[in-house]
């Protein structure tokens, strides 16, 4: 029996999708390889990309917190943030990285260097995602909404 993923953040429902093969999402532990009849699951979620699979097709996304549960056969994430492959703005990612890189090599203005780090990693993260991307789809590979395949 195939997977259903749900992924809502608090301003939306990003994604609901049915007959996955498999999901791969950025735990707070390490990547998380979630499989048709999994055992139950709840667990908390880092910053990192979420993949999910239908046959060749590939679905990628940026997660950013947040809580993953599964239960028969069905994955719910609610994520601080999630966005799309397609959704993401590399001009407004660069310079968020830009921004996060300069205050850290500066320290000023008494900056929070754990939420200062944690930008950084959000925005090379969706660098990452929305460079490959973009890289893909001008290659013509199609894959599922916000694919990378």
């Amino acid at each position: 029996m195939p997977l259903k993923l749900d992924i809502v953040t608090p301003e939306r429902t990003v994604l609901s999708e049915d007959g996955l093969d498999i999901v791969i999402a950025p735990g707070s532990e390490g990547q998380l390889g979630i499989l048709p009849s999994h055992t139950p699951l709840l667990t908390t979620l880092g910053i990192g990309e979420l993949r999910a699979r239908r046959g060749t097709e590939e679905l990628t996304m940026v997660i950013s917190g947040g809580f993953l549960e599964v239960r028969n056969n069905v994955v719910t994430i609610i994520a601080d943030v999630a966005e799309r492959a397609e959704e993401i703005d590399i001009d407004r990612a660069r310079g968020a990285r830009e921004r996060a890189a300069s205050s850290l090599a500066t320290r000023e203005d008494d900056i929070d260097v754990a939420a200062t780090q944690a930008a950084l990693r959000r925005a090379l993260m969706r660098l990452r995602v929305a460079e490959r991307y973009t890289r893909r789809a001008g290659s013509g590979r199609r894959g599922m909404p916000g694919s990378t395949e």
